[in-house]
C-alpha cells in the first residue's frame, strides 16, 4: 500500500498547524513586534484558517491551542514586551479561543459539504452510467416521455428500431416520432397513461430498414407523490420471432389436429406424450387414455421378440423406421397399419422423443389370405384365435343339433407356467406355447380345433365324440403329451395342465354356455390338484 497519502493526512493535521503557528507567532515577534496589542491576534487567525483550511478540523483546533500555548508561555520567553498584561488581552484570548473553534468548525463543515458534493456527484454520474448500461444492454425498447409527449430518455435498442442519434430523439415529439397513423393509433393507450392507467398491447411496426416488426408495449406511468402523472416510461419487447414461431407452431398444430393419419409423440422412455385425434379415430384410445401409457397398449402380439428387435436396431442406426405392423385397437379388433417411427435427438444427440405416423390399411389389404389368416389366429402359435374358434364352434353347434351328435369343450390351462417364465425367461416361455400347440394338434383329428385364448389357456373342440369316455381317452393323452419334459435352447422345461370339460347338449346350448361350464369345471381341476380333467357337474342343491 502507498503510504504517501497517509503522510500528506498527518502533515495537514498535525505538522501543518505547528508550522503555520511558528511563522504567525515569528511574524508577531519580528518585524511586527512595533504594533503592540492594537492587533494582537492579527497573525495568529490566518494560522488558523489556513489550518482548518487545509488540515480539517483538528487541525484548526490544534492550531488555535498551540498560539494560546505560544502567547502565554513561549512569548515571554523571547520578548521583553509582554503579550498579556490586563483583562482585556485575556478577554481577547478568550475571543480568540472561540473564534478560533468556530473558524475550524465552520471550515470543517464547509469541506464536508463539499466532499459530499463531490462524492454525490460522482455517485450519480456512476448510477447514470450504471442505468445506461443496463437500459442499452436490454433487448427491448425502453423510453420516457412527458406529460408534454417530449422524449426525454431512449435506450440504444430504442434509437436503433427508429434509427435516431441520441441529439436527434432527445426532445422530439411523440407524434413527430411516430408519424399521423401510428400515433392515431397508440394515442388512446397514451392517454390512459396520462390518467395514471397501465397500458399493454401489441402493435405491427416498420423498422427504419423498412422490415415489419411485431412489439408488445407497456405504458408505464410516472406518478408522483402528490398523484400527478409526470410522464410515462415506455417498455417495448420486439417479439418478430416469437410471432413468426408462433405462426409455425399454429401451422404445425392445425396439420398435426387435421391429418387423416394417426401421430403419437413419445419420450425417450415411451411414454406417450401427444396424441392426435386420428389416433382416436384408427385406434379407439382418446388422448386421456393413452397419454402416459406406452405404445404397447397397441400390441397385437401377432409380432414376435425378433421383429421388434430389428425394428429398434433400424431406429437407433438410421432414426427412422418404416413398414407395415398389426396393431390391436381397444375393442380388441386387429388391424394392419403402415407405420413410420422417427426419432428426433436433443442436446448431447440424446434421444428426447419419438414420433410414430401411421394409417389403417386394413381395408386396403382386406382381400389378401395372410391378413385373413392373421386375423384369425394367434400370432404366437398360429392357432385359432378367439373370434375363430367362436364362429366353428357356433359352426359345430349347428351341425351337432342337425345330426343328433354330440360335442365336447376341453377348457385346457397350464400348470407351472409362470415359473418357466420367471426362471427360464418369456423366450423360452413363447417356444413352450408353440410346442405345446402342436403336441394339442398331434393329439386330436383334423375334423377336431385346438385354440388359444390367450396366455397359457387352450380350448380345444372335439367333433362328434362317441362317448364319455372317448372324451376322457383324449383329455389323458393330452395330458401325458403335456407332462413330458422339453428342452429349448440348451434348458428343459416342464409343465403339467389342468382340463376341464363340457359336453353338448349335455351341460349347455350356446357357445357362452359350454365355455362357461368347461371354465368352472377346470378351475375345479384347479382346487383339487391340478394335472388332471374333469368333466362338469352342476352343482347341488
Amino acid at each position: 500500500m502507498d503510504p504517501s497519502p497517509r503522510l500528506r493526512h498527518l502533515f495537514l493535521r498535525y505538522a501543518l498547524p505547528v508550522l503555520l503557528v511558528v511563522v504567525a507567532a515569528l511574524l508577531r515577534i519580528w518585524p511586527l513586534h512595533s504594533v503592540g496589542t492594537d492587533l494582537a491576534w492579527a497573525t495568529f487567525y490566518p494560522a488558523v484558517v489556513v489550518a482548518a483550511l487545509y488540515g480539517g478540523l483538528t487541525a484548526g483546533l490544534l492550531a488555535t491551542a498551540l498560539s494560546c500555548l505560544a502567547v502565554l508561555f513561549c512569548w515571554p520567553l523571547l520578548v521583553a514586551h509582554p503579550f498579556i498584561t490586563n483583562l482585556t488581552d485575556y478577554l481577547r484570548l478568550g475571543v480568540f479561543v472561540i473564534v478560533g473553534t468556530i473558524i475550524s468548525r465552520m471550515t470543517e463543515a464547509s469541506r464536508r459539504a463539499k466532499a459530499r458534493s463531490i462524492e454525490s456527484t460522482r455517485d450519480l454520474a456512476q448510477s447514470k452510467h450504471f442505468l445506461e448500461t443496463i437500459t442499452n444492454s436490454l433487448p427491448g425498447l425502453i423510453a420516457y416521455w412527458d406529460k408534454d409527449l417530449r422524449c426525454r430518455f431512449a435506450n440504444q435498442s430504442f434509437l436503433d428500431w427508429f434509427g435516431k442519434a441520441p441529439e436527434t430523439m432527445l426532445g422530439i415529439s411523440m407524434q413527430e416520432l411516430m408519424g399521423e397513423r401510428l400515433f392515431s393509433l397508440n394515442e388512446p393507450h397514451v392517454r390512459g397513461a396520462l390518467k395514471g392507467e397501465k397500458q399493454q398491447f401489441e402493435r405491427t411496426l416498420t423498422k427504419a430498414d423498412g422490415s415489419i416488426g411485431y412489439a408488445l408495449a407497456n405504458y408505464v406511468p410516472d406518478m408522483r407523490a402528490s398523484g400527478e402523472v409526470a410522464g410515462f416510461f415506455v417498455l417495448v419487447s420486439e417479439v418478430t420471432l416469437l410471432k413468426e414461431a408462433e405462426a409455425k407452431l399454429q401451422l404445425a398444430a392445425s396439420v398435426f389436429h387435421n391429418t387423416v393419419e394417426g401421430i403419437l409423440v413419445t419420450d425417450a422412455d415411451l411414454a406417450i406424450l401427444s396424441v392426435n385425434p386420428a389416433f382416436t379415430q384408427i385406434t379407439g384410445y382418446s388422448a386421456e387414455e393413452a397419454l402416459g401409457k406406452t405404445p404397447r397398449i397397441l400390441k397385437s402380439k401377432h409380432h414376435d421378440q425378433a421383429f421388434y428387435a430389428a425394428m429398434w436396431r433400424d431406429i437407433n442406426a438410421t432414426g427412422r423406421w418404416q413398414g407395415e405392423i398389426w396393431n390391436r385397437r381397444k375393442d380388441g379388433e386387429v388391424y394392419l397399419e403402415w407405420l413410420t417411427i422417427t426419432k428426433i435427438h436433443g442436446s448431447a444427440d440424446e434421444p428426447i422423443r419419438y414420433v410414430s405416423v401411421f394409417n389403417d390399411i386394413t381395408k386396403s389389404r382386406h382381400n389378401d389370405e395372410r391378413i385373413k389368416h392373421l386375423a384369425f389366429h394367434d400370432a404366437l402359435t398360429d392357432l385359432p384365435n378367439r373370434s375363430l374358434l367362436m364362429d366353428r364352434l357356433d359352426h359345430q353347434i349347428a351341425k351337432a343339433e342337425r345330426d343328433k351328435s354330440g360335442l365336447a369343450v376341453m377348457f385346457l390351462d397350464l400348470d407351472r407356467f409362470k415359473a418357466v417364465n420367471d426362471t427360464l425367461g418369456h423366450e423360452i416361455g413363447d417356444d413352450l406355447l408353440r410346442a405345446v400347440a402342436q403336441r394339442l394338434q398331434a393329439q386330436v383329428r383334423q375334423s377336431d380345433t385346438v385354440s388359444r385364448l390367450g396366455g397359457d389357456e387352450f380350448i380345444i373342440l372335439l367333433d362328434s365324440p362317441a362317448n364319455d369316455e372317448e372324451v376322457a381317452c383324449i383329455a389323458g393323452r393330452v395330458l401325458a403329451s403335456i407332462s413330458e419334459p422339453m428342452e429349448f435352447r440348451g434348458r428343459v422345461a416342464q409343465v403339467g395342465a389342468s382340463i376341464g370339460i363340457a359336453m353338448f347338449p349335455r351341460d349347455g346350448r350356446t357357445p357362452g354356455e359350454l365355455m362357461k361350464r368347461a371354465d368352472a369345471a377346470m378351475y375345479a381341476v384347479k382346487e383339487g390338484g391340478r394335472n388332471t380333467y374333469r368333466f362338469f357337474e352342476p352343482p347341488t342343491d
